[in-house]
């Protein structure tokens, strides 16, 4: 059994499945889901879908490209919610410059106002990050007393040097299917992260690992994903997949608790 870290099932192209997905999580292998809001909306959806079915878990946070509007109604609700049993950290919160919007002193002031209520929250964050990688380090150490709870780079797609960068934070790595993409060349950043702190996600509805490339991503599709990083480590699969479960529940403690 294994943990699908990062997952949107109520986003719009699976929403109508999640139902099935759930029901199916034990025949596929799934021993919880972590389903990720993006903004208010989503979070709520997020939360909603964790409270009514056993084995999802909820993180809720305002995603970059939303960063614009994070505002009291936001901070409010997503502090409030931190108590729930079954929200187990913050995100996904962080930076994207791939598009430039909206402007990146508008992303690093959410993003800085995010850490601060993690903190408050007393709880765990997931981070986005796209081409980003110098503003992130720079904002971790001007507020560095707000990181205390552990951290995942979500989908890392940093350097292997990065990797020892970001280790005074506590960090965690979550790979998903781009890893098993041909033209990725990410197994050296995979054998430069510690054994101890590697997790696999899917990011579905996106990012559908080979061999179902070209597919809409669903959870399920976490193992293929496991099983690459499994062997490009030379570690027996099973043995991976335990190891999985234990970083991640070991990041997010309230899965443990409330699983």
């Amino acid at each position: 059994m294994i943990i699908d870290s990062h997952a949107h099932i109520t986003e719009e192209s699976l929403k109508a499945d999640a139902p099935r997905i759930i029901a199916d999580m034990k025949k596929d292998g799934l021993l919880a889901i972590v389903e990720v809001g993006c903004d208010y909306g989503t979070s709520q959806d997020a939360v909603k879908l964790a409270t009514e079915n056993e084995g999802v878990f909820a993180l809720v946070g305002t995603h970059p490209e939303f960063a614009a509007v994070y505002g009291d109604r936001e901070r409010d609700y997503y502090l409030g919610v931190a108590k729930h049993p079954k929200v187990a950290g913050i995100g996904e919160i962080g930076l994207d410059y791939y598009y430039e919007t909206p402007e990146r002193e508008i992303q690093k002031k959410t993003f800085a106002a995010q850490l601060e209520l993690a903190h408050a929250a007393k709880l765990p964050i997931s981070l986005h990050i796209r081409d980003a990688y110098g503003d992130l380090l720079t904002i971790l150490k001007q507020n560095r007393h707000y990181v205390t709870d552990g951290m995942l780079m979500h989908c890392y797609c940093g350097s292997k040097e990065f990797v020892r960068e970001l280790a005074p934070f506590d960090s965690y790595f979550a790979f998903g299917g781009v890893v098993t993409f041909k033209n990725a060349k990410k197994d050296d950043i995979i054998r430069a992260v510690p054994r101890d702190r590697i997790i696999v996600e899917t990011d579905c509805p996106y990012m559908t690992p080979v061999p179902f490339r070209g597919k809409r991503n669903e959870p399920k599709y976490v193992v293929n994903t496991a099983k690459y990083i499994a062997d490009v480590l030379g570690k027996d699969y099973q043995e991976f997949e335990k190891l999985t479960v234990e970083n991640t529940l070991t990041l997010f403690p309230k899965m443990r608790m409330n699983g």
